[in-house]
């Protein structure tokens, strides 16, 4: 369990209104990761298996081919599609080597039927998080 985590978890859309014991559980799910420099870790339209939080590094979020943003420490990417179980909407690479913390769609599943109280919470977050990304699709 890392403290630089449960913080970084906290200070996100998705997971800022749960508890430090909410968040510490999913720390205890994710799984720590080095993704190296230059590699393609989420790509356009595949399934969304994984939500990764950026510990360390930088990555590029491009649709299509425009580049849509620049992502570094305290970003997640690819929670949506977990969540949601919908295929990912962007391709992410690694502009530097990436300290990542991952984690999968079975995981969280499995976490929201333990902890059915972090569900709302989590979805009152993906609205959020829905609407800083397309402010005109939620009124």
């Amino acid at each position: 369990m890392s403290t630089k985590t449960v913080e970084i978890l906290a200070n996100t859309r998705i997971f800022s209104g749960l508890s430090k014991a909410e968040l510490k559980k999913i720390d205890g799910l994710m799984t720590g990761l080095t993704i190296k420099a230059g590699k393609e870790f989420i790509s356009e339209g595949t399934p969304g298996r994984q939500a990764f939080v950026i510990i360390e590094g930088t990555a590029t979020v491009r649709r299509g081919a425009s580049v849509v943003a620049t992502v570094g420490p305290g970003d997640i990417l690819g929670e949506m599609s977990v969540i949601a179980g919908l295929p990912t909407v962007a391709s992410v690479r690694a502009d530097t080597d990436l300290e990542v913390e991952v984690l999968t769609s079975r995981e969280l599943s499995s976490l929201l039927d333990e902890v059915p109280r972090i569900s709302k919470k989590i979805m009152v977050g993906v609205l959020t998080r829905l609407h800083e990304l397309e402010p005109g699709l939620i009124r």
